[in-house]
């Protein structure tokens, strides 16, 4: 056989393992932007949507977060811990005919002290604990976000004419129902993981 027709058989496995390894790329990739976007929902879009529409940047930021928080374990509730949070808040909503900032600033702390007692970053650690519920509860971790802005910032959508900067009282009253999807979440967790705990212990 001579070199020339060697050369070329070489060139061609080459070229050959090349596409192999670019095909087997793509196709993990997509199955990872898959993945992402299964477990994120909601997040995901918003990822995408903060890189202008740039998937593999979003996907890269979201599979970062999974880096990070992904190992997280998350603490099961007392009993007595669990009613404790539920009587805060059913006390914050029943307070927002009266005094609806206060009341949206109550449910923000309190949403804040469940998830530190549930393991997730605690204390003035906002950014840190919103990424880690993101990875764990994407598709209310949203309306956490909009509770804690209303609570703090304000959303510069008040009805009230020369009110700039203020949130509406329907605002939010929305934020509140949003954020209880969340509350809810890691309180009855918590509450079904002690349950299944028990169940198991029993029948050991």
């Amino acid at each position: 056989m001579s070199t020339g027709v060697i050369i070329l058989i070489v060139i061609a496995v080459v070229v050959v393992i090349g596409a192999i390894a670019l095909a087997l790329r793509t196709r993990g990739g997509a199955r990872g932007g898959r993945g992402l976007k299964r477990r994120f929902g909601p997040e995901y879009e918003r990822a995408v949507a903060r890189h202008d529409g740039d998937t593999k940047a979003a996907e890269h930021e979201l599979a970062q977060l999974v880096e990070r928080h992904g190992g997280l374990k998350e603490r099961a509730l007392e009993p007595a811990d669990a009613e404790r949070f539920e009587a805060r808040w059913a006390a914050a909503q029943e307070h927002f005919v009266d005094a609806p900032h206060e009341a949206v600033a109550e449910a923000e702390r309190l949403l804040a002290e469940v998830a530190g007692a549930r393991g997730y970053p605690d204390g003035d650690r906002y950014e840190e604990r919103v990424e880690a519920l993101a990875v764990h509860h994407a598709p209310h971790v949203q309306g956490y976000r909009h509770l804690h802005h209303v609570a703090r910032n304000g959303s510069g959508t008040s009805r009230t004419p020369g009110a700039s900067g203020t949130s509406s009282t329907e605002e939010m009253r929305e934020a509140l129902l949003e954020a209880r999807a969340l509350f809810e979440e890691l309180v009855g967790g918590s509450r079904s993981r002690r349950t299944s705990e028990r169940t198991h212990a029993g029948r050991s």
